[in-house]
């Protein structure tokens, strides 16, 4: 594989997304998988799903089940692991424990790694020193460690005797004080970080289990993953991956990385955060998330009314960029179009309006039988009677008007009730004698008629009208839209009348004339 590029072809391409579950799975996080998924099928390669739960601490009950239903509401589809199974099985890191403690382990035997017995207390003590003597960094490194307690500095018999004993201890990354460690981003280029700037990491807790750095190097080797497309927060730990992979003999199969720009608050300033979204009033999460300690209820993107498919073309595009002016991508479309040659590197700025405009697309695009129970299960909580045939044709109307299928009651009441005030400044402005002979002789016009009530009878109907009454249309339709709806605007004022019924139609025209006073010129 050429590292300059996205694949070269050679090899089966295999990505994982990898989240804890410590909560719910962020927006971002979604991306993520979203970049990987894409990545992995334009290639023809498999994604792998990965549960890291080694910080036991912040394992939060439920946020497991939440991520696979997450990433299955989106449509993102897992090759192997965690709900599908699979030959690198079990997927779930804190089942994992023995393959990385036999790691860590080996790092230890070949002089890559060692043991620390440093209690919190001494560790504690160790930063105070160093930050008092205005030490360039307060940390457990190449020249620190020899002033600590570890199996560099105790006798081996003492070591020995420690680990028998049953003291706690970790296992630590021996790092070397000079040495250059880089590698080759795909977004952002080569990374060069002298070894100096990299502490001593915590490779084995004293629980056992394996920090996110031990556990994803292992874990990826061994799962055979070819790109490693991630967040770019993990971009300061990337060095040390690489200087893991080289202490574990596994350099030559490392996998590649892209660390991907991060999504910002709405204004563009810093990380953004769930308080950004409950100050701005939308969600960060793609599902509701109901916390199991607190019993607090965070808004989800479904739950809010986004389609899917609105939230993932969203996503794609928020630091991703095809090239060209389309906008609107399917699943598939987004596969054949994704490179991260075409990622950016700065970070994107979270515009709710973009989702909310997406979110109108797709909409647009639903068939009006797939919306109208929506309306017709809206229309029942509020009490009008809305037949399955009506919902369909208020759909079909008010879904091009909306961005959410639950506004469209909301934008409905003219198809459910008779108006009981009218817009003042339209009535000031458009009903006037013109506007009262009009009505007059529409309602006229209707009572004789026995034909179809359709939207094109209507129109010839009300043309008729008008011409043989000697008006104008166009003075006369926000006057007429008034009357029927008490409103200046709205959608296709025939086919409203249509779904309204002639009865009611003639119903609203009489009321009109009664209750609307014609200015005095």
């Amino acid at each position: 594989m050429n590292p300059g590029s996205d694949h070269s072809g050679s090899d089966t391409v295999r990505v994982r997304f990898a989240p804890s579950p410590t909560g719910p799975l962020h927006i971002g996080g979604v991306r993520t998988a979203l970049y990987n998924y894409l990545f992995a099928r334009k290639h023809g390669g498999q994604m792998l799903l990965r549960i890291e739960d080694t910080d036991q601490n912040r394992f939060v009950p439920g946020a497991e089940d939440y991520i696979l239903e997450a990433l299955q509401w989106v449509g993102i589809q897992i090759d192997e692991g965690m709900g599908v199974g699979g030959p690198d099985a079990p997927y779930r890191q804190s089942e994992r424990k023995d393959i990385y403690s036999k790691e860590a382990e080996r790092l230890v035997a070949e002089g890559k790694a060692y043991y620390a017995f440093d209690t919190p207390e001494e560790l504690d003590e160790m930063r105070k020193r160093l930050e008092a003597a205005n030490a360039p960094a307060a940390q457990y490194n190449a020249i620190t460690r020899m002033q600590m307690k570890n199996s560099l500095t105790l006798k081996p018999e003492e070591v020995q005797a420690r680990i028998e004993a049953g003291e706690p201890h970790v296992i630590r990354l021996k790092t070397p004080r000079k040495e250059e460690v880089r590698f080759n981003d795909l977004i952002r280029g080569w990374v060069n970080v002298h070894s100096s700037a990299i502490d001593d990491k915590v490779l084995l807790k004293s629980d056992g289990l394996p920090t996110y750095h031990l556990a994803n190097v292992v874990d990826d080797h061994l799962m055979r993953i070819t790109h490693v497309i991630r967040g770019e927060e993990w971009l300061p730990s990337a060095p040390l991956h690489v200087l893991l992979y080289r202490y574990l003999g596994w350099e030559d199969t490392m996998p590649k990385f892209a660390h991907l720009p991060l999504l910002l608050k709405p204004e563009g300033n810093g990380k953004l955060s769930k308080r950004d979204a409950e100050l701005g009033g939308f969600p960060v999460f793609p599902l509701a998330w109901r916390d199991p300690f607190s019993g607090v209820v965070a808004r989800g993107f479904r739950e809010d009314g986004y389609l899917p498919q609105a939230v993932i073309n969203f996503l794609a595009l928020l630091g991703w960029n095809p090239g060209t002016e389309q906008e609107l991508f399917t699943m598939d479309e987004l596969i054949g179009a994704f490179s991260l040659e075409h990622i950016h590197k700065a970070g994107a700025r979270f515009d709710i309006q973009k989702a909310n405009w997406f979110n109108h697309q797709y909409l647009r695009q639903r068939p009006n039988e797939e919306l109208a129970p929506v309306l017709q299960k809206q229309a029942a909580g509020q009490g009008p009677d809305c037949t399955p045939e009506k919902a369909v044709k208020i759909a079909g109307l008010l879904k091009e008007r909306v961005n959410f299928a639950h506004e469209m009651f909301g934008e409905a009441s003219a198809f459910f009730y008779t108006p009981e005030q009218y817009d003042e400044a339209i009535a000031a402005a458009k009903w006037n004698e013109d506007a009262v002979r009009a009505v007059t002789a529409f309602r006229e016009a209707l009572q004789g008629y026995e034909g179809e009530f359709t939207a094109d009878a209507i129109k010839h109907l009300l043309s008729d009208a008008l011409q043989q009454a000697g008006i104008k249309q166009g003075k006369v339709m926000q006057a007429m839209r008034l009357a029927l709806t008490g409103s200046g605007a709205g959608p296709d004022l025939m086919i409203t009348m249509e779904i309204i019924g002639k009865e009611e139609v003639i119903n609203r025209l009489t009321l009109a004339l009664q209750r609307l006073k014609t200015p005095v010129n």
